[in-house]
């Protein structure tokens, strides 16, 4: 397929840097000899209009990854609807309307799975979007990343700005956000089982039943799929990031336990949501334009639980 955006040479914004998705592309980005351009809280406050188009105008970067967002699991959208929802919107929406501002032509937005219906058939196409109702529990995420993806489209249509739109199944890696209630599975598993695993524990509890099936992806895959759309692609319609496959929650923590060492048993919390049952994403579009992931789960979780014992405050 034909380059439509050099990457060697560019200057390339990297919203989001400091977290996992944003510091995996500064990587990958720099590696293909992009100049890339960060700048951090104290700096830019992404969620302030102003903020964002004086640096957007002063910088005026070739390219925009919009890596940033407020994430968390299920407990943390479920608790903290109003943060995930407008912190979202505001982050988008500035990034997006200051990349035309400053005349800044491509744009590469980054949303999530959870855009998709609850009940969405599996694999999930991206044609599957706005066709039923979102899971109630990340909702709120969901509803501002769609709003993103329309965003984009509408700029496309209206002013002709090469934007585009990809959205990652679940993601883990370095980088990872460790937090005792607002982590995604993940990490929140890591730290739980290492814990356990340290103080010689007889059980873990875990949320839920076990059942539901998660399709997940080393961070450095969904870096190198960046990488190749801003370089490859250009089309309204937003693209599917994953792997192709997934596992149970249940096999996702016998393969933590085994990672750290723990030897005991795992229960399961019945009274604690499971989320969508089933989230596996079709993959054939990025697939059939040359990409496909490279890490598998074991090799990736290894790596990721090496990251997580070289950093010493996450083990607290």
């Amino acid at each position: 397929m034909a380059e439509v955006f050099a990457l060697a040479g560019t200057r390339i914004y990297v919203s989001g840097h400091r977290g996992m998705v944003g510091s995996a592309c500064v990587r990958r980005l720099e590696a293909a000899g992009a100049q890339v351009l960060t700048a951090d809280r104290a700096t830019v406050d992404l969620r302030r209009q102003d903020q964002v188009e004086a640096f957007m105008a002063a910088t005026k970067p070739d390219a925009v990854v919009v890596a940033a967002a407020r994430v968390g699991g299920i407990l943390a959208n479920d608790s903290y609807p109003a943060e995930f929802l407008y912190d979202n919107l505001m982050i988008e929406t500035n990034l997006i309307e200051a990349a035309h501002r400053a005349d800044v032509n491509r744009l590469l937005f980054l949303g999530s799975s959870c855009i998709y219906p609850k009940e969405a058939a599996n694999p999930i196409t991206e044609d599957a979007l706005l066709t039923g109702p979102l899971e109630p529990t990340n909702q709120w995420y969901a509803i501002a990343k769609i709003a993103g993806i329309k965003l984009c489209q509408a700029y496309r249509r209206q002013y002709g700005r090469d934007y585009i739109s990809a959205m990652p199944c679940n993601l883990y890696g370095p980088g990872d956000y460790f937090h005792p209630e607002r982590s995604h599975v993940i990490p929140a598993l890591l730290q739980r089982f290492h814990a356990a695993a340290r103080a010689g524990d007889a059980v873990v509890t875990c949320w839920g039943s076990g059942t539901p099936r998660r399709e997940f992806m080393h961070v450095d895959d969904v870096a190198d799929a960046c990488a190749f759309l801003l370089e490859r692609y250009s089309g309204e319609g937003h693209l599917n990031i994953g792997t192709g496959s997934d596992i149970t929650i249940a096999e996702l923590a016998q393969a933590i336990a085994r990672v750290t060492g723990f030897a005991g048993g795992i229960d399961w919390d019945r009274s604690k949501p499971d989320g969508t049952m089933l989230k596996r994403m079709d993959v054939s579009r990025i697939g059939a334009l040359g990409w496909q992931s490279r890490i598998g789960f074991d090799q990736g979780l290894a790596d990721t639980y090496r990251w997580f014992l070289d950093q010493p405050a996450l083990r607290t």
